[in-house]
Parts: structure tokens; C-alpha cells; sequence
């Protein structure tokens, strides 16, 4: 399966490198997954997919300041961003970072109108290294940091993407990207998807290197995700279970709420998964579940669990795009993408937003 087969023409026009004006205010393109068949609406209209008894999964991370501008010895600059969080326990004063410009284990750097000292210990390859600070590294990106847009915006983060690159019900702190699906989401949507008798629901992921990744191998197949760390709660497992075994529907908001259910059914419907199933999330005493989550979902994957998605326009060859065709079809989705393009709707985090249902 090649990676060149999963491409399309993405005008630059056509990405979206600042917020909408109005959170909420973007464009919808429905698409039915089994005949193709294409609406044009707006997200503020979004109910409208949905019946009672369905249920919507979130993923409430809260994405961290994570891009700091410090300085070698020699009072050259460079960039590092600290990594998504993996556990409670995380080691905050030694910590994995991506980097810009060059550095090498020795290193000390040092962040303008702070007296911590960032050593560098390992370069990892791939464009990370292994630091240790001596001030708490999560205290220094709430200080310091930046929120870390995406490259492709070619712009430095400002007040309003604080607010913005960030969901509306964001509580647990340990992202480097936002789940960009959710952007467009506010309370007010929420809101009419509850009083259509929509169950909302929500776990956490916290976005990485395992999303934004690029695909470096011509075969995807070959390609490898970098692990991300989960936590469903047991109040949404439940509320999962009672929508499955009711008959009605389960959406996920992002991709990166797809690969959490994807990646733990088993743990969360064993009934279905059967005897053959191996165990991939630990049973929390209070009934969750948390784990790591490194599933690669692509073209020819059975899914096991949603039954509908919510999600942006994303970039060519992307591991994301890859999920998107994996649910609505190759086929639908290009023919999406392309009226998409057509009718200018606005591509990848900032962008309008698609619904893939049945």
C-alpha cells in the first residue's frame, strides 16, 4: 500500500493558518459513508447527524505551552518543545523535547529572564534529544513557553491562539497539539446535542509525536506510531457499553478519540472482542482504564467500535488522512475532498470540519 496513493491537491489558499472569527462559525460536509453522498452545512447545525441515544466521546487534553526559545553558550538560539505527557509519574525535570537548529549532549541552554539550566543528555535521533532542567519543565512552558502551533502556519503563536488553539472543555494538561477536531466545538453546540438526547462522554489523550508524525516509509504499512498515553473513564465506558448494547451510535470527536476506542474495544467491550483478544489497557480501581496507544489505523482496518466520526480536512499522506479513509472509503473521501477544495472550504487545525456517517 503506497504512500503516493494517498494524496491530493491542497491549494495553499485554502489553509487555514488563523482562527475562524467566531468559534462555532465554521463550515460542515456531511458525508454518508455507504452511498457517498455529499451535504454542504454548517457546524452549528451539527445535531442534525445525530439521534437520541447516540453518543459523542471527546477528548479532553489541555495543550501545554510547550515551545521555548532558549540559548546555547554561545548565545545562539534554538527551539525545543517538550513532549506530551505519558504518565502521572513523568519525570518533569528529565524529559524528551524535539529540537530546531543543532545542539549536542553537553549542551547547556538557557531561557531568557530565568536562571534554570536545561542540560542536553542524549541526542535520540529523528530530531529529539533527552534533557534534564533544573526547574520544573512544565513550570518553565507556563512562563515561558509558546503555544506550539503547527509548521505549516509559518507564525509565531499570539494572545488569541492561547485561547483558540485550545477546546472549550480542555482540563488535563499534557498536550503539544491541540485535538484539532474539537476546535470548532462550543458550549452552546453542546449544549443542542443534549437536548437532542445525545450522551456527551469524554477520556483523554494527550497529543504527540504519535499524531503529527510524518510518514517517512513508501509502504504504509511499514510506517511505526510513537506511542500516546490514554485515560477513558469508567463513567464513559459505561455510557459507551449501554449505547452499544442499546443499539444506537457511537461518534468520536478526532481522530485522536478513534484510536483510544480503537486501540482499547477489547478492554471496553470483551463480550465482543472474545477469548482471543489480548488485554491492551490497564483496569484502573475505579473501573478506567489508561494505557499507551500506538495503533496505526489505515485503508483496509475493520472498525470495531465507532460508528461515526467528526473530524477536519487533513494534510496529504498524513497519518490522520490515512484514518479518515480508512472509515469513509478512499474513494468518498477524495471525491469529499475535491468538492471540499471546490466550494473553498478552509483545510487542516483551524479549518471547517467534516461528519463521516451512516
Amino acid at each position: 500500500m503506497k504512500l503516493e496513493d494517498y494524496t491530493y491537491n491542497l491549494p495553499e489558499d485554502l489553509i487555514a493558518s488563523h482562527p475562524p472569527e467566531e468559534r462555532g462559525g465554521s463550515r460542515l460536509l456531511a458525508i454518508n459513508r455507504e452511498s457517498g453522498e455529499l451535504k454542504d452545512d454548517f457546524y452549528k447545525n451539527i445535531a442534525d447527524y445525530f439521534e437520541p441515544g447516540d453518543t459523542l466521546v471527546l477528548n479532553d487534553t489541555k495543550v501545554i505551552k510547550a515551545r521555548l526559545f532558549v540559548r546555547k553558550e554561545s548565545g545562539a538560539e534554538r527551539e525545543i518543545v517538550i513532549l506530551e505527557r505519558h504518565s502521572y509519574d513523568n519525570d518533569w525535570f528529565r524529559h524528551k523535547v524535539m529540537y530546531r537548529g543543532k545542539i549536542k549532549a553537553g549542551d547547556k541552554l538557557t531561557i531568557d529572564g530565568s536562571d534554570a539550566i536545561i542540560t542536553v543528555l542524549e541526542i535520540l535521533g529523528d530530531g529529539l534529544a533527552e534533557v534534564q532542567s533544573t526547574e520544573d519543565l512544565r513550570e518553565l512552558c507556563e512562563n515561558f513557553g509558546t503555544v506550539p502551533l503547527p509548521p505549516y502556519m509559518r507564525r509565531d503563536a499570539t494572545p488569541l491562539d492561547v485561547k483558540r488553539y485550545q477546546t472549550v472543555f480542555a482540563e488535563d494538561k499534557g498536550s503539544v497539539a491541540a485535538p484539532t477536531a474539537s476546535l470548532n466545538m462550543t458550549d452552546e453546540i453542546l449544549k443542542s446535542l443534549c437536548a437532542k438526547g445525545v450522551n456527551i462522554c469524554y477520556l483523554t489523550l494527550h497529543v504527540g509525536l504519535g499524531t503529527f508524525m510524518p510518514i517517512r516509509v513508501d509502504d504504509i504499512e511499514n510506517h511505526k506510531m510513537h506511542q500516546e498515553y490514554f485515560e477513558i473513564p469508567a463513567e464513559t465506558i459505561e455510557m459507551i457499553r449501554q449505547t452499544k448494547h442499546a443499539g444506537h451510535r457511537v461518534f468520536a470527536l478526532g481522530t485522536t478519540v478513534t484510536r483510544t476506542l480503537e486501540y482499547a474495544f477489547g478492554d471496553i467491550l470483551p463480550e465482543v472482542a472474545g477469548t482471543s483478544y489480548t488485554k491492551k489497557s490497564s483496569k484502573q480501581a475505579d473501573g478506567g482504564l489508561k494505557g499507551e496507544a500506538d495503533i496505526f489505523i489505515y485503508p483496509g482496518y475493520r472498525f470495531e467500535l465507532i460508528d461515526g466520526l467528526v473530524t477536519n480536512f487533513h494534510a496529504p499522506k498524513s497519518t490522520v488522512l490515512m484514518l479518515a479513509s480508512a472509515f469513509a472509503g478512499w474513494d468518498n473521501l477524495l471525491a469529499a475532498y475535491n468538492h471540499a477544495a471546490q466550494e473553498e472550504y478552509k483545510f487542516l487545525s483551524y479549518g471547517d470540519s467534516m461528519i463521516i456517517h451512516n
